[in-house]
């Protein structure tokens, strides 16, 4: 994925919610989220090409979210796929903390990952230092090191902040709206990663679209504190057009 709010335990009625949009190219085959078949009641879209996936949450809660870290000089098209490490925390019954520390993320190209356990929120990279337990709060992450503050992080927390100050409104429609922000940041705001300004400015946009590449799907996830979760994903096709709505809503089971 390539933009990743969360908000961690923001009201009382609310455990986590998550707000994400996943940008790959367009030739890439993927299966939308639904309910995968094997002993772990895992609910996720599917990389049709490794058999990973960037988005996930368990019957019982567990939820894990990934996002590359964009940096084409560093880049082995030999290495493993990162969507495998968002599929080993949902099969596993490890908590947060502990499966990030046990991590190897040397194989691969780099990543953060983010994963919650029902209690802790936690997150690591490969390219930076030690695992963060994420503390109650609002989260961002895109294809910088984690919390880099790159333009559309600061306006998808920013808008996100408002939403969840909102209570009357549909929080699923509000994020799906954040998510489908088009507008490119300022120039002399964009990252440097490598790839020249006019491709830093395509690609700066919370949702992005450019012949070849950009925003495939915008996912929501809400835990609620009595155990309700909610999940939609919308899916676009290459010229920016949402799809159906693929949704579900399930109460966590006790682990």
């Amino acid at each position: 994925m390539c933009i990743l709010l969360l908000a961690h335990r923001p009201r009382p009625d609310l455990s986590l919610v998550l707000a994400a949009n996943r940008d790959e190219f367009y030739d890439r085959p993927s299966a939308p989220s639904a309910w995968w078949e094997g002993p772990h009641g895992i609910l996720a879209g599917r990389d049709l090409r490794q058999g990973g996936t960037w988005l996930g949450i368990t019957r019982e809660g567990r939820l894990a979210a990934l996002t590359n870290i964009r940096e084409p000089s560093r880049h082995d098209p030999a290495a493993p796929s990162r969507g495998h490490l968002v599929r080993g925390f949902l099969e596993s019954s490890r908590n947060a903390v502990s499966f990030l520390q046990d991590l190897d993320g040397s194989p691969y190209n780099g990543f953060n990952l983010v994963v919650f356990d029902g209690e802790r929120l936690a997150a690591f990279s490969n390219r930076a230092a030690g695992v963060r337990v994420l503390e109650p709060g609002l989260h961002g992450f895109s294809n910088g090191v984690l919390d880099a503050p790159w333009p559309k992080v600061r306006r998808g927390l920013a808008a996100l902040g408002r939403a969840l100050e909102r209570e009357g409104e549909n929080l699923e429609e509000a994020l799906l709206s954040i998510l489908a922000d088009r507008a490119p940041a300022p120039d002399e705001e964009l990252p440097r990663t490598g790839i020249g300004v006019e491709a830093e400015r395509a690609l700066s946009p919370l949702f992005t679209r450019t012949e070849v590449y950009g925003t495939r799907a915008s996912t929501v996830v809400i835990l609620r504190a009595d155990g309700w979760v909610s999940w939609v994903e919308r899916p676009y096709d290459p010229q920016g057009r949402p799809g159906q709505d693929v949704r579900f809503s399930f109460r966590r089971e006790e682990s």
